[in-house]
């Protein structure tokens, strides 16, 4: 298998950043120490550079001086989608490798949420893990308001918490806290608070361009009196089979309700939150129950959407250890694990994608 390239789509910003080395949160070297293991290599580009039908791709590659240089190389027939795109033309784009015998794992990584809670609502056995959620219309927030205290609104499309809002019913009315700028960590927010039914205008227009959800406010479990939920990496392996590759915890920063890291939420490993806090309950059936819910989320979302084979599941808990699904990632953030110091977990994030390559091409798949 030595020679073969299995290549890794990426977005321009972590592109540029590849031969420095400065890439951030992506451990591009962890896919290069995969590719040695396994007797693949990594070729790193973006989508421009790849033309449906092509003999070759220019890309970057690791070389034996250790360090990443720009060459041109086979076009690989396994890619996996760590960028994440929009817009129709890009889509159909990413469409038309796969008719050309390319088979490109993750082939899309943002997905609307409301699809994925439609396709998971169709799963009697997940139903009960699931909040309330409906596109938000004016009417369909009334209608949630009517039924429960707190209710979560947040784009169908968006990652790191950006521009999630929240509504809390108080004795004199309902409380509508929103950010009026959005950006990694430099969210600014404000208080509005009306007596219902009738929406703020603010609001109101926000609605009407219909690009958000409203989800019923879960009754989750904290951690020293902060939210927190998990972040599960649900990955296919060598055997192309779904596995949980590892479990974090985000805690909320104090007074805030988002636990996003990107907006200042800590990390913990999950045996610390259950032995600190919930000592009636037991770290081992938590973990696997939380392990076996995850599992069924990937497969039927592996089943819907195909090469569907890297996940990162928002989990959040009840004070009885049960799951309740927040939300799935298509794009992982996977350095939750480095910020816990599970670095043999981060170091399988990466593995394992690498893995389900090499099984695609071992077994002629395509």
């Amino acid at each position: 298998m030595e020679g073969h390239y299995v290549g890794i789509l990426v977005n321009e910003r972590l592109f540029r950043r590849i031969p420095s080395g400065k890439t951030k949160h992506e451990s591009v070297k962890h896919y290069v120490e995969a590719g040695k293991e396994l007797g693949i290599t990594p070729c790193f580009f973006r989508i421009q550079d790849f033309r449906t039908g092509a003999m070759s791709v220019p890309a970057f590659v690791w070389n034996n001086n250790g360090a990443f240089v720009r060459k041109t190389v086979p076009a690989p027939q396994v890619i996996h989608n760590r960028a994440i795109y929009t817009g129709a033309r890009r889509y159909r784009r990413l469409r038309s490798w796969g008719s050309n015998g390319i088979v490109l794992f993750n082939p899309w990584n943002r997905y609307g949420k409301q699809r994925i809670h439609n396709c998971l609502m169709k799963e009697p056995g997940l139903r009960p893990h699931l909040p309330s959620s409906f596109k938000a219309t004016a009417d369909n927030v009334r209608a949630m308001m009517d039924l429960y205290d707190t209710l979560i609104i947040k784009p169908n499309k968006s990652s790191v918490g950006l521009g999630v809002m929240k509504l809390e019913r108080k004795k004199t009315g309902w409380r509508w806290l929103y950010p009026v700028r959005t950006g990694v960590l430099k969210q600014i927010w404000r208080n509005l608070r009306f007596r219902g039914p009738v929406l703020p205008a603010r609001l109101r227009r926000m609605l009407r361009s219909g690009g958000y959800i409203v989800q019923q406010h879960l009754p989750l479990a904290t951690f020293k009196d902060r939210p927190f939920d998990l972040r599960v990496s649900v990955q296919r392996d060598a055997s192309g089979e779904w596995q949980v590759t590892g479990i974090t915890a985000k805690v909320a920063a104090p007074k805030k309700f988002l636990t996003n890291i990107a907006q200042g939420g800590q990390v913990y490993r999950l045996e610390h939150i259950i032995t600190a806090q919930y000592p009636h309950l037991q770290t081992e059936d938590v973990e696997q129950e939380i392990c076996d819910f995850s599992l069924q989320v990937a497969r039927c979302l592996g089943a819907a959407i195909p090469y569907m084979a890297d996940l990162g599941i928002d989990i959040g808990i009840t004070v009885n250890g049960f799951p309740m699904l927040i939300e799935c990632n298509a794009k992982d953030q996977r350095y939750s694990f480095h910020k816990a110091g599970m670095y043999k977990e981060w170091r399988a994030a990466y593995f394992n994608p690498m893995a389900y390559a090499k099984y695609l091409l071992d077994n002629s798949l395509v």
